[in-house]
């Protein structure tokens, strides 16, 4: 047994220079005697702070003791059991789990993520969902991302019968805009595949606002209606020079990478600068050196290093693949004639703490600089789309962008609508995972029946308890 083993077994990663101009998966997967040798490390903690640090609760603990004893079958059934998108999520989750993993405390987290992987690639994850018998009651889910897939998925294994509306010709919302350095790109489908089982149909490029509202869907008969539209529309930075040509906006600039490559900035050798400090800033900056090597790219952001939001493995991943950082510095102006040619950028300083303890950025007067470049991508967040959509429905947006309704368990105004949705992958499905049990709630109290707990999605006798020792989440948005 190795619990006492300090260091985890090393991820297997390709080097900068099998990096720099292909989307190859960076990370490799574990051989079954490296998993082996990793989940051997867990301590089983009786009090398991990995498992509530996780939006799902997913029971790390079981999966990896279950590898430990070389039982991979067994283990990428547990891991399903809990998590509908877990080939997605074992290559994109940001690991909360490990951030709170004892073993972290005097060496290295166990790799919870990694192990999540080696039992869905070691184990036999080809496996079908078993619902409930039909309830015979229709719900609507608006939104094929992971929030929305979440819910119906619990929905459906409760025995509604449920109908995903999808703006795009594809479901995935946000995952579609992972790079493929992170996912290959069949990771959604092999996930979805396991739905099939599943009284779930699919409606696409069917747009909330243009081609329904909520109220027209209650009106066909879905008794209940759940928004999970997402934050996809790009927070302009609002600067002169902002709509020049050469200026694109991440999300649909991560989109468009995956959908092909070829000529999508025109050339290689660009000089980029991308404006923004988060995930998707990451991305947007990593993709762009891979299709502009031998380019140079620099990311600019108004804060210090220590404030910025994009999470470890991502900043890290930059510095090796040789993205510059700019710090403290704001966008003031784009400048250009008929192209963009450069950006102007001030230098910032931080103000005193406010009553949430937050500095407040400041411009310093007289230190304006402008950076050369021909391309700038802006990641200054989204935020919903919500056109057409009835004001009836007084949707509340989110800090992070999302539509939200403002009554308990994110009801809105109409009765029956619902809407959620979370900054992640991992918290999307978190939401759409608490939509479906009020959205069941509801229906219940209304039909005079108590609500129906999620069963065991393979047709068990019993829904899997919470993991013993759980004392209630401790992650916060």
């Amino acid at each position: 047994m190795c619990a006492f083993r300090q260091d985890r077994v090393p991820i297997p990663e390709e080097t900068r220079q099998e990096r720099e101009s292909t989307f190859g998966e960076i990370l490799e997967p574990y051989t079954e005697g490296e998993a082996v040798i990793e989940a051997e490390r867990c301590l089983q903690c009786a009090m398991p702070y990995c498992i509530q640090a996780c939006p799902i609760t997913q029971d790390c603990r079981g999966y990896i003791d279950l590898i430990a004893k070389r039982k991979f079958d067994e283990a990428a059934r547990r891991v399903l059991q809990e998590n509908p998108l877990g080939t997605v999520l074992c290559k994109t989750c940001y690991h909360y789990c490990e951030e709170d993993c004892v073993k972290g405390g005097r060496g290295s987290p166990i790799a919870i993520r990694h192990l999540k992987r080696a039992a869905l690639e070691l184990g036999n994850a080809n496996l079908v969902y078993v619902p409930l018998p039909p309830k015979g009651e229709r719900v609507a889910v608006v939104g094929g991302g992971p929030a929305g897939l979440m819910a119906a998925w619990d929905l459906a294994l409760r025995g509604y019968s449920v109908t995903v509306f999808e703006e795009q010709k594809f479901l995935g919302g946000q995952v579609d805009t992972i790079p493929k350095y992170h996912l290959a790109g069949d990771e959604l489908s092999t996930d979805v595949a396991r739905f099939q089982g599943l009284d779930i149909t699919y409606q696409m490029e069917k747009k909330a606002g243009r081609d329904f509202t909520p109220e027209d869907l209650l009106r066909q008969g879905y008794l209940a209606v759940y928004l999970a539209l997402g934050a996809s529309d790009p927070r302009e930075l609002g600067v002169p020079g902002e709509h020049l040509p050469g200026v694109f906006y991440a999300l649909p600039f991560l989109l468009s990478m995956n959908v092909g490559t070829e000529g999508l900035l025109g050339r290689r050798d660009r000089k980029v600068v991308v404006i923004g400090g988060g995930d998707v800033a990451m991305d947007a900056a990593r993709s762009s050196l891979r299709v502009s090597n031998p380019g140079e790219v620099t990311l600019v952001y108004r804060r210090t290093e220590s404030e910025m939001p994009a999470g470890e493995e991502e900043r890290s991943g930059g510095d090796i693949e040789g993205v510059n950082f700019l710090y403290q510095r704001a966008p003031v102006q784009i400048i250009g004639k008929g192209h963009v040619e450069g950006i102007v950028l001030r230098r910032t300083q931080l103000g005193s703490p406010d009553a949430q303890g937050k500095r407040p950025v400041q411009e310093v007067p007289g230190s304006d600089e402008t950076l050369a470049c021909d391309t700038i991508i802006i990641a200054a967040g989204e935020k919903a789309e919500m056109g057409g959509l009835p004001k009836e429905l007084n949707l509340q947006p989110s800090r992070h962008g999302w539509p939200e309704g403002g009554r308990p368990h994110h009801m809105t105004d109409v009765e029956g609508v619902f809407a959620s949705g979370g900054p992640s992958v991992v918290y999307a499905m978190e939401a759409g995972a608490q939509a479906a049990e009020a959205i069941d709630a509801y229906l219940a109290e209304k039909k005079g029946r108590p609500p129906t707990p999620r069963p065991d999605p393979f047709g068990g006798p019993t829904p899997p308890p919470l993991p013993s020792g759980y004392g209630g989440p401790t992650w916060h948005l």
